[in-house]
């Protein structure tokens, strides 16, 4: 199985996160932020990835550091459980509906990290979850994976329905570019290696 355990400890986090992208969906996410536990369970869910998360952060200041520092250690868990990427379809994409939102998300796991998110958000906060740590979070997990991870709202009214979508389609595109493909020998990529 492929799978990584990652611990990031400073001043402002305590972040205990392990994920195994051969998994089954199963999550146990614990960051203090109801609404961003939320949507970790989703990515967890829809990638078939088991992901257990325990963040401790200063969220009596507000909810970065926690968001932000949990990005950086999915990002660097999906690439240690992701190794010399032999085998693996490398590209992934996905439409997702939820209700009225419309998301698209695409990545390459090349090892050259690049992000485009689209974040059309109408309210500044979800629960205690601030809408704009959306790209940040997507940000450190793309930059930390070493991927290009592309968003984009085709449609959408409801905030919460956006951002689950983006979760969804984020998901489901990283379960399609991490999959095995029987056809695919060594390294897809004319260079022979996936990193920078």
């Amino acid at each position: 199985m492929r799978s990584a355990q990652i611990k990031r400890d400073t001043a402002e986090t305590k972040i205990t996160l392990s994920l195994n992208i051969d998994g089954e969906g199963k999550t146990d996410i614990h960051t203090g932020i109801g609404f961003f536990d939320h949507m970790l369970t989703h990515i967890g869910k829809h990638s078939l990835s088991d992901l257990k998360v325990n963040a401790v952060g200063d969220i009596e200041i507000d909810c970065h550091h926690t968001v932000e520092d949990t990005g950086i250690v999915l990002g660097q868990a999906f690439k240690a459980a992701l190794g010399n990427k032999e085998g693996i379809n490398r590209y992934g994409h996905a439409i997702v509906p939820m209700d009225e939102a419309l998301v698209l998300c695409a990545v390459d796991l090349s090892g050259r990290p690049y992000v485009d998110v689209d974040t059309p958000f109408t309210i500044d906060r979800l629960g205690d979850f601030d809408t704009e740590m959306v790209e940040e979070f997507f940000r450190a997990v793309a930059v930390h994976a070493g991927m290009n991870l592309h968003i984009q709202v085709i449609r959408g009214k409801n905030n919460h329905h956006i951002i689950e979508g983006m979760c969804k389609a984020f998901a489901k595109a990283m379960l399609d570019a991490m999959s095995f493909n029987p056809r695919i020998k060594g390294v897809p990529s004319t260079k022979g290696m996936l990193e920078v």
